[in-house]
């Protein structure tokens, strides 16, 4: 039987300590190749689900970022994400590839802290110049957009590619 398989009175700590028994046996990637891997991963997309929480109040946000300077920002107007953002700085996202086979698994998950940048500031129009959207234009609307920073902290990846490297498909990295 599977070490996976729910075994009755298995509570949800046992699986983590699963998973994490496993992760220390797998063939990992050395530190830089893998930050390289996880860069290139996340520029090759413009989407994820950021998820926020605070007390028993959780919300997952599907939005487009932008990965700079190795942080990751999102440009948004408001919604619901703002609750637990206003409580909890600690985030996590998801970026990942629709499924297509087991064989063919991509997706990475990000835990990080958020924060908010201040409209106009200097790195608030770095992000204007790198999307290309003159700061007037943003001037002109009656609110600015909000501008999340989420400075990653850890990541888990995911990536059935990284077997024919000779790596165990799963991957994490502390930063």
């Amino acid at each position: 039987m599977s070490p996976y398989l729910r075994k009755p009175g298995m509570e949800a700590r046992d699986f983590s300590r699963v998973r994490l028994h496993k992760e220390a046996a797998s063939k990992g990637m050395e530190k830089e190749k893998l930050k390289e891997w996880i860069e290139a991963f996340i520029k090759e997309r413009n989407t994820c689900a950021l998820a926020t929480a605070s007390s028993d109040f959780v919300r997952c946000t599907p939005i487009e970022y932008n990965y700079l300077d190795g942080a990751i920002y999102l440009f948004s107007e408001g919604g619901l994400k703002f609750i637990g953002l206003k409580e909890n700085k600690y985030v996590s996202l998801a970026i990942y590839d629709a499924y297509d086979g087991f064989g063919n698994l991509k997706g990475l998950q990000v835990q990080g802290k958020a924060e908010m940048i201040e409209p106009f500031s200097p790195e608030y129009i770095k992000l204007l110049d790198h999307k290309k959207i003159p700061v007037e234009n943003m001037k002109k609307l009656p609110k600015p957009m909000n501008l999340i920073k989420v400075i990653p902290e850890s990541y888990d990846l995911l990536d059935s590619q990284l077997k024919q490297e000779g790596y165990d498909i799963r991957q994490h990295l502390d930063l």
